[in-house]
């Protein structure tokens, strides 16, 4: 479609001709898609507050720990060890959206990204409710300071606040664990203090993000607009202007009734500008995907609502490719796609793979660093080696103790030769490993030690066992 280059835009929709901030006033949006993501939203707001509170197998169902570096996605704990299967499971979320992306557009910004839900689904209703819709917040805007406008912005100041306060708690159940954060709350403020300045601190990062940076972050911040650029294509079905019905032979015109538009040579785009009111981002749809768009499809219910109203036919803003408005083409599983779902299915299936073959305990044993070995009496030969047991699972393990495998000799523990593995802690020591020359083969040999748990063998590791050159 050919743009008029008087019109055209050459800068993001939220900056004005001065390069100052364009504030965003939108329309109070309605309709089925509206009503669809409402619901939508609601059990993604349940998912997200409860998320960090129910457990699996007393696992916390998500939890990113990253200053103790514990992981929990879905219930299944990820330890320092278990970083590959952390990545690869974060590799899979990014390919996935990205398929998404390739076949849907911004869907996910629209829908599911917690970023739009609570600013379209909680503070933006909540603006309406102090504020009222677009004119209402455009007359108080341009208003002086008086007691209505103290009132209202004090009000939502507020609420905002303490809204925004209730979030970086959820937030902080997310990092430290629910049961710590609990913990916490019920000590008081005054007991953890550090806490508590952390905690203000992302309540005043939510504050600035929902109360003035809002859909900036989606424009300006957020990469994720940037990618949409690069894997979008003409069969990407996104929220799209038919251009060649809106058009027509002589472009747009204002709504006359009982006026024949298509004699004329007039598109069915009445030039209302409603779809632009109600955007949240504040661009004109009419002028194709644009990086600020984010597939509310507010814009699709308010121009359905208008077409209703002069009797034409809806649709003029839908989900659909440029090639289904260019060629009429429906959508078709590229090779793209194809691609990209083999690679997911791919990744799925090795990141499944790899959790049923995870053990729930890991064992490393290394030679303690600097030292050589020690040779006793009876030709007996000893090296000296830490040892770090990690339990994954939430019970402890009991009467823990190391055997060798490999080769006949003794292991001796500096402390108890039996110990407990707490749940989801870990256990380290030091132990020494005594095998009798003669049963070597060089200066260099691998050693394989079984962990037991009373008689059952939870696990095995590996070790280097070194022996002076003389005895071969």
């Amino acid at each position: 479609m050919v743009q008029d280059q008087d019109n055209f835009r050459d800068s993001i929709g939220t900056i004005n001709e001065d390069g100052k901030r364009a504030w965003i006033f939108p329309k109070k949006p309605s309709g089925k898609f509206y009503e669809y993501r409402k619901y939508v939203s609601y059990v993604l707001l349940a998912f997200l507050i409860l998320a960090p509170f129910v457990k699996i197998n007393g696992n916390q169902f998500l939890m990113f720990n990253v200053l103790e570096r514990r992981f929990n996605i879905f219930g299944f704990p990820f330890w320092p060890q278990d970083f590959h299967l952390f990545v690869i499971s974060m590799i899979i979320g990014v390919i996935f959206i990205a398929l998404f992306t390739v076949a849907f557009g911004r869907i996910f910004c629209g829908w599911m990204c917690p970023q739009t839900i609570f600013m379209e689904m909680v503070f933006r209703r909540i603006e309406f409710w102090i504020d009222g819709d677009r004119g209402a917040q455009i007359r108080l805007s341009k208003q002086p300071w008086n007691a209505e406008k103290i009132r209202k912005r004090g009000l939502k100041l507020i609420v905002f606040f303490i809204i925004s306060f209730l979030i970086a708690n959820v937030f902080l159940a997310y990092l430290i664990g629910s049961d710590r954060l609990m913990q916490y709350i019920t000590d008081g403020p005054l007991q953890h203090v550090s806490t508590l300045i952390s905690l203000l601190i992302f309540t005043a990062v939510f504050y600035f993000v929902f109360a003035w940076f809002r859909e900036q972050v989606c424009i300006i911040a957020c990469p994720y607009g940037r990618m949409q650029g690069v894997l979008l294509d003409n069969k990407s079905i996104v929220v799209a202007y038919d251009h060649k019905r809106g058009e027509a032979e002589n472009g747009r015109k204002k709504f006359r009734k009982g006026e024949d538009r298509n004699a004329l040579g007039n598109g069915d785009c009445i030039d209302c500008f409603q779809c632009v009111n109600v955007c949240p981002t504040g661009i004109d749809i009419r002028n194709g995907t644009q990086l600020e768009c984010v597939n509310c499809t507010a814009c699709i219910d308010e121009c359905d609502t208008i077409m209703e109203k002069v009797n034409l036919p809806k649709g003029l803003i839908r989900y659909a490719s440029e090639d289904n408005i260019e060629k009429k083409s429906k959508f078709k599983f590229t090779p793209r796609l194809k691609g990209y779902t083999a690679v997911l299915v791919i990744l799925t299936g090795v990141l499944i793979g790899m959790l049923f073959l995870r053990n729930e305990v890991e064992a490393n044993i290394l030679r303690l660093p600097g030292q050589l070995y020690e040779h006793k009496e009876g030709n007996i030969i000893s090296n000296v080696y830490t040892y770090k047991l990690v339990n994954k699972t939430t019970k402890e393990i009991n009467d823990v103790s190391f055997k060798l495998l490999s080769h006949k000799g003794t292991i001796n523990l500096v402390r108890n030769e039996h110990f407990i593995v707490p749940a989801q802690g870990l256990a380290e020591g030091t132990l020494f490993v005594e095998i009798n020359n003669s049963t070597l083969e060089g200066d260099k040999n691998k050693l394989r030690i079984g962990v037991y748990s009373g008689e059952a063998l939870i696990e095995t590791a590996t070790a280097r066992f070194l022996a002076p050159r003389s005895y071969k």
